[in-house]
């Protein structure tokens, strides 16, 4: 089992994301609507940054982008992670999100071990 942390500042992803470029080269279509839909929308795109990062220190980096993990819902409104479109089973996220930060952890479970 292999964990994952990661905490950023709100307003610093605010401040990315005035360039829509960094979305688009960050996030999924589906992040960005999802986001986009949601009135502190900031909040949900730091929270998002925070569980990519986390669930890419949990993998081990693994030669993947952060826009290779993508970061949905699942039908009972759980995170869900999702690596090149595909459902990734064996890692879970939490998010959370203050006025200032939003933080995530994930845990990568090696099937067989």
């Amino acid at each position: 089992m292999r964990i994952g942390l990661d905490i950023v500042e709100i307003e610093r992803i605010a401040r990315l994301g005035r360039s829509r470029r960094f979305i688009e080269r960050v996030f999924s279509r589906e992040e960005i609507r999802y986001c986009d839909g949601k009135r502190l929308r900031w909040q949900h795109y730091a929270a998002r940054f925070a569980a990519k990062e986390a669930v890419w220190k949990a993998l081990g980096r693994r030669g993947l982008a952060l826009k290779d993990i993508s970061i949905a819902r699942a039908p009972s409104g759980r995170p869900a992670v999702r690596i090149n479109g595909r459902a990734a089973a064996d890692v879970q996220v939490s998010l959370t999100h203050c006025g200032l930060y939003a933080a995530a952890a994930a845990v990568f479970v090696e099937r067989g071990r």
